[in-house]
């Protein structure tokens, strides 16, 4: 794809000639959505890490960047804030997760599109809450929003008070028995969602001046046919490239992402996608960009 002139967007212009042999992280999450730590206590979780270059990727909000950028300059840290959003989009009854990196947060059309994804979040919160209230937790709504906060309400937040209250034994068991997507098991609380799809969050991210990464192909329960499909239409409707490197892939799933970005011309991303403090994905943990790809950070120049 013809990429967006760096004059038209001078927030745009980064001197990527300085990534080189950089500690890089391009997806993490803050409280503003359903991390567990502040955007100042990320940005001093990443020093302390020793990260050189980070990208804050809440979902379907920006809010965060603001307040992570003026602690940066408050204590004069030297590290690189990347611009970024997590977008969740719907294709073929499947959630897939669209990253938007250097992108301009004030661009009125990306803007428009966060509206319409934080009313779909809040309306499928209130259908949930609806559905948990029929299973015995009549208050779960008003305790998921209060935990949200000023924040994105996510399914996590509902998973996190049915965990705190001793109603399952962990969160993953809030997904399994509530929460989750229906199969074989039948949750009872689950509600589809009603994102964009992925050529309009590619095109807002565009828009914003940004580049398009599909989040971690991996994580998604597709069969190796459906995952070339996914990638295949990701690209056929402009997208920039994907995440082909994250903490708990083996080396023959990164050999894999590498192969579709090859094969398709498609830009590598890496990150760990930091929710919260933890031994398996902790920021910028197993995080080396493969000999022969080319960087996602390459288009920011």
């Amino acid at each position: 794809m013809a990429l967006l002139s760096t004059t038209d967007f001078p927030h745009q212009i980064v001197a990527t000639e300085g990534f080189a042999h950089k500690r890089i992280d391009l997806h993490s999450h803050t409280n503003c959505s359903d991390g567990a730590l502040s955007p100042q206590t990320l940005i001093d979780r990443a020093v302390n890490f020793q990260i050189d270059v980070l990208a804050i990727t809440d979902h379907d909000t920006t809010v965060g960047l603001d307040i992570a950028q003026k602690h940066i300059e408050d204590k004069n840290i030297t590290l690189k804030l990347i611009s970024g959003i997590e977008i969740s989009t719907a294709w073929q009854g499947f959630e897939i997760h669209i990253v938007g990196l250097n992108i301009d947060k004030g661009n009125s059309e990306l803007k428009t599109l966060i509206a319409q994804q934080q009313e779909a979040r809040e309306q499928r919160a209130i259908a949930m809450g609806e559905k948990l209230a029929k299973c015995g937790f009549p208050t779960i709504y008003t305790e998921a929003k209060a935990l949200a906060g000023d924040g994105t309400i996510t399914r996590a937040h509902f998973a996190k008070v049915l965990h705190q209250q001793g109603h399952v034994n962990t969160m993953q068991q809030a997904f399994d028995k509530y929460i989750g997507k229906k199969g074989s098991k039948g949750q009872r609380a689950y509600v589809k969602p009603n994102w964009c799809s992925i050529g309009e969050a590619i095109q807002a991210i565009h828009q914003a001046g940004g580049s398009a990464v599909m989040a971690h192909p991996i994580r998604y329960d597709l069969s190796a046919k459906w995952l070339r499909r996914l990638i295949v239409h990701f690209s056929e409707v402009a997208g920039d490239g994907l995440e082909v490197v994250l903490p708990q892939m083996n080396p023959e799933q990164r050999k894999k992402m590498l192969a579709y970005c090859q094969e398709y011309n498609l830009y590598a991303s890496m990150g760990s996608d930091f929710h919260y403090p933890n031994k398996w994905s902790d920021l910028g943990r197993n995080l080396t960009m493969p000999v022969g790809a080319k960087p996602v950070w390459a288009q920011w120049q």
